[in-house]
């Protein structure tokens, strides 16, 4: 029988029953967390074929690095959760592979896809910045669509809270609750418009779209990362290990944001005649 959770914003007058099993074929469960993923996945997919002309970049090869990408982004993303998670698993390691049950981070999940990518494109003597600033376009839509898959597992919710979006259903223990993981894909879909209608209008250098998304998913973390109440840690601390890699992607970005448009601007000015 397939678990149905009744939620609802009380703020808004919402209120719907979302369960995370799609469909079920004989004893087998096909969840919506995964197609919701994959439809993800496909779709920034798309998108980057289609705008890798531009950026003169081979779509054969970029396939090949996606296609590995995709394989280490799974490693990774349950390397990064088994690693903060150990206390779950060291007692019984021969679960780390049931997969099924959950146990994804989305942080390893896109460190996972750079790694193997990056490595594809390497080995393919492609420029690895070009790519940097085609993938966040993916990255970006994956991660505003796939969130959802958060919404129908009913998890990645924040504290308590009195604000009128509040979330409630029986995974929240009956109270209002930040919804997190609308929060994420609401900011991630924003970063994708300013990317698509004007970052990419106007891209002074290479780089430039890769930082702008180090700064803008950087900063948006470190804030619903510290509402959230699932948050790994760092272990025998009560850090949060995404909030810290949030803020050096934040920083880390800006710097590189900033020195670069100095140098661009630097340029051009030594280019234009007096």
């Amino acid at each position: 029988m397939k678990e149905i959770y009744h939620v609802s914003f009380p703020g808004l007058g919402i209120e719907t029953e979302v369960s995370p099993v799609a469909f079920t074929i004989g004893t087998f469960s096909i969840y919506w967390y995964g197609i919701i993923i994959a439809t993800g996945f496909v779709l920034a997919v798309t998108y980057c074929m289609k705008i890798a002309k531009k950026h003169n970049i081979n779509e054969d090869k970029l396939l090949n690095c996606v296609i590995v990408g995709m394989i280490t982004a799974v490693i990774g993303a349950r390397a990064y959760f088994v690693a903060f998670s150990w206390d779950i698993y060291k007692n019984n390691p021969a679960s780390i592979l049931n997969i099924h049950s959950g146990g994804l981070a989305i942080y390893g999940g896109l460190l996972g896809a750079l790694a193997g990518g990056l490595t594809a494109a390497k080995i393919q003597k492609m420029k690895i910045i070009p790519i940097l600033d085609v993938a966040v376009f993916g990255f970006f839509i994956g991660q505003g669509i796939g969130r959802w898959g958060n919404f129908t597992n009913q998890e990645a919710f924040g504290s308590e809270t009195s604000m009128p979006w509040a979330m409630v259903s029986e995974k929240t223990g009956g109270v209002g609750v930040h919804p997190c993981f609308f929060y994420e894909s609401m900011w991630c879909l924003a970063g994708f418009l300013i990317l698509h209608f004007v970052l990419s209008k106007r891209q002074c250098f290479n780089g430039e779209l890769f930082y702008f998304y180090l700064i803008w998913y950087g900063a948006e973390r470190t804030v619903v990362e510290g509402l959230r109440t699932d948050s790994l840690m760092i272990h025998g601390t009560n850090i949060r290990v995404s909030q810290v890699l949030s803020i050096i992607l934040f920083i880390s970005g800006l710097v590189l944001m900033i020195t670069n448009l100095a140098k661009a601007k630097k340029k051009s000015k030594e280019m234009s005649p007096d």
